[in-house]
């Protein structure tokens, strides 16, 4: 017969085994280290298809063309190049420039702009696209101007974008023309003529103005905006370029081009863009 001790004995938990001297515990086994996974190999982009020794001709052609080249917007100072270029978005510089003309004599500041009112620049330039927006953003920008930047127009991207209308094409171009910055603004001329050269092939223009940043020669980023607007507009056109007239036929990589023998190189002055119409006294190279 059990006694109430042996059923409490029942409950004690047994002794641990005694550990015997010099046994060692036995330890989990460590897992392996995972090797890390191999990187890939960064594919560093090829910013242009043409040869350096091509651009290297191809500047220097442009260059001998156009030894002085200018814009064809009209403006005097600053300012009125700021709102000309503004003025020029989806409308064309001969445009612009019949409307700017008369708007500039009596407006060529902030202040006088400001004072002349939306409603009469909207009367000045009504023959431009988009005449009711620019007018407000002409206003916008000008009062901005006068408020935040004492009337002058900053030779700063960052701030020139900040103004009503702004963007960084235009920023790019007032700082080019104006105040001598190598910046290249890229327009639907530029960006056509990068992409069929293969000199800064892209698909939108914030692409091709990084490559064209990268693969354009020093001595002749200046004026590189203007060679190839230029000739983009007057060359190179979008339905029907005129390859016969083209100083680098033999360097373009256009698949569709009809000529590849480079047309003479005629000097041109500042006024005059057109090739189809050379300066009279003009020397062939």
């Amino acid at each position: 017969m059990r006694t109430l001790t042996d059923q409490a004995d029942d409950t004690t938990p047994a002794p641990k085994p005694a550990k015997q001297k010099g046994a060692k515990s036995a330890k989990a086994p460590i897992a392996a280290k995972k090797k890390p996974a191999a990187k890939k190999p960064v594919r560093r982009r090829k910013w242009s298809k043409m040869p350096k020794e091509d651009i290297e001709a191809l500047f220097d052609r442009f260059s001998r063309q156009r030894p002085n080249p200018r814009g064809e917007l009209d403006y005097t100072n600053a300012y009125t190049l700021l709102v000309a270029v503004v003025l020029s978005a989806q409308a064309t510089d001969v445009g612009v420039n019949k409307a700017t003309g008369p708007l500039f004599a009596v407006a060529d500041s902030p202040e006088k702009m400001v004072a002349l009112g939306e409603d009469l620049v909207r009367d000045y330039i009504k023959t431009i696209g988009l005449y009711r927006n620019k007018a407000k953003n002409v206003i916008l920008l000008s009062q901005k101007l006068i408020d935040e930047f004492g009337g002058e127009v900053p030779a700063d991207r960052d701030a020139l974008v900040s103004l009503p209308g702004v963007g960084r094409k235009t920023a790019n171009v007032v700082l080019n023309i104006f105040f001598g910055q190598p910046t290249i603004a890229v327009d639907t001329h530029i960006f056509r003529l990068a992409n069929r050269l293969e000199l800064a092939p892209g698909k939108n223009v914030d692409e091709v103005e990084l490559a064209l940043e990268k693969v354009i020669p020093d001595p002749y980023v200046r004026h590189s905006h203007h060679w190839l607007i230029l000739h983009g507009r007057y060359v190179c056109k979008a339905r029907k370029p005129d390859c016969k007239q083209c100083i680098v036929a033999d360097l373009c990589r256009f698949k569709d081009k009809t000529y590849s023998v480079p047309a003479p190189i005629v000097v041109l002055d500042s006024y005059e863009n057109k090739l189809s119409e050379p300066n009279k006294t003009g020397e062939v190279l």
